[in-house]
Order: C-alpha cells, then structure tokens, then sequence
C-alpha cells in the first residue's frame, strides 16, 4: 500500500489480526511517512505498540519523535462528543496537514473499527463515510486501512465494506487472493507451496469458465512471490487448454524472465506484458 490508498481489512482472530497492519506501518515509517494508530479501544496503547512490532524496542525512536502515535476516535474528534464523518473526516485533514509540516512525507492511519460500538454508532452512518471518502484520498498524502472484526459485525456489513473499499486486504501476509470475472483471472499475494492448490485451481475455473476460445486476461501483477512450481503450473494449465487463442499474462519483468526460462514462448497462446510497477 502506498499514499493514496484506503483499504479493508478483517480478521476473527486475536493472534493474527496484527499481521498485515504490522507491515502497514513498518513500510510507512521506513518511507518517511507518520503513522497514527487508533486501535480497539479496549486494547491498551503499550500493548498495541507490543503487537504491531514484535521487536518494539527497534520503534522506540519513532514513537518518542512523534512519527508514531497511538490514539483512538474520542480522542481524535475531540472536543465533539459524538462521531460525525464530517468531523472525522475533517480531522483527518488536520492530521495530514500537520504531518507535513514536521516533514514526514505524508500520513497512514490504522482504524480498528471496534470504535463504533465503541461510540454506540449508527453502523449505517460508518458506512456511508466508509464509500464517500475519496476526497481524503485524492492528493496521495494519505493511506488508511480500516480493519472489521468479524465477531462484532454482521457477515453482511462485514462484505458490504469489502466490497465498498477501493482495496480489500488479504487476511494475513503469506496468503493469496483469486477473482474471476468475465475473461480476467487476477491474483494477489504469495504464490508458494503453500497456496499451490489455490493458485491450480484458481486457473482450471478461469480457463474452464471463459470456455478456452478467445483472450483471457491474466493480472500476476500484485502476486508478491511466485514460485518455480507455480510458474510452471500456468503454462502447463495453458498447453492443456489447447483451444485457447490468446491467454495475456501481466506481470513483473522478473516474473516474466521466470515464465520464459520456463519456455513461455513455446506456449503459442501465451502473451506475456511486463509491467514495471508490479509487486516483485
């Protein structure tokens, strides 16, 4: 994730819900960036600190600095009682503002979502905010994930945010994620041993659902590690689908070499497009 970009996360799980927001933050204050933390309200600021870096003290500099704080919802729309989005939003601005103006490159925030019960909200009005909040977005000095315990939140809330988030974040670092819709297979994550499986039959349903008869649009852009095995397991899954005309693969160019040393152009139906910007 990057500066201009506001994502969902969820988790079910005490041991694992610090994983992907651990990452977050530690890649923020790597790039310059301050990061403000407004976790469960009933989890202690230390312990929060504890869980989103196992190895705090290495932080410690960060957090006396101010490059990285911990705060929660009362107190960010303070001196207001109640939670508007208006006011949320607008101190979110602040924060921004002030951000730059002690020269951090710009802002991340983590929003445990548990703050709303927290505040006795209307989750309808949380979700209103959650899909009209571009504005805070648009000049790229600011990321957010906001983050949905499964256990407090309806299953249908729960997938309306997903779905309503520019970015939907995979669970915990080391999985992987497939969509298929019409002629496109995209993939995110980590293809590996461990997801061999997922990533087989993630390209039989595409393959087998698009019919192996015109162009199907493959996205490895965002898949952060992928194997030899893995590699080689589209290639083959292409050679088999035999009345394929067109199977676009885009790509890293390092994964694109390792498709090639694999002997992608002997796959005639395989087209591979490098992309720079893709995840390596």
């Amino acid at each position: 994730m990057r500066l201009g970009d506001h994502a969902f996360a969820q988790y079910a799980d005490d041991a694992a819900r610090w994983g992907v927001l651990g990452v977050f933050a530690q890649f923020g204050l790597a790039r310059g960036e301050k990061v403000i933390v407004l976790a469960d309200p009933a989890v202690p600021h230390d312990e929060a600190f504890q869980k989103l870096f196992p190895q705090a003290e290495l932080y410690e500099a960060e957090r006396e600095r101010g490059q990285l704080a911990f705060t929660s919802m009362r107190e960010l729309i303070r001196p207001q009682g109640r939670f508007t989005a208006e006011r949320q939003m607008g101190r979110l601005r602040e924060e921004t503002e002030q951000a730059i103006a002690e020269g951090f490159a710009g802002l991340r925030s983590i929003i445990d979502m548990a703050w709303v019960q927290d505040l006795a909200m209307d989750v309808e009005g949380v979700m209103h905010r959650e899909t009209h909040a571009e504005a805070l977005f648009e000049d790229r000095l600011y990321a957010e994930i906001c983050t949905y315990d499964r256990r407090r939140f309806a299953p249908e809330t729960v997938e309306a945010m997903r779905v309503g988030h520019p970015v939907a974040l995979l669970e915990q670092p080391g999985q992987l994620g497939a969509s298929h819709v019409d002629h496109r297979l995209r993939l995110v994550g980590e293809a590996d041993w461990s997801t061999r499986e997922q990533w087989s039959a993630a390209f039989q349903a595409a393959l087998a659902g698009s019919g192996c008869d015109g162009t199907l649009m493959v996205d490895l852009t965002p898949v952060t590690f992928l194997s030899v095995t893995c590699a080689a397991e589209v290639l083959r899954q292409v050679q088999r689908c035999g009345l394929r005309e067109r199977v676009e693969v885009h790509c890293s160019p390092f994964n694109a070499q390792l498709l090639r040393r694999l002997g992608a152009a002997r796959v005639e139906a395989v087209v591979l497009v490098e992309s720079e910007g893709a995840a390596r």
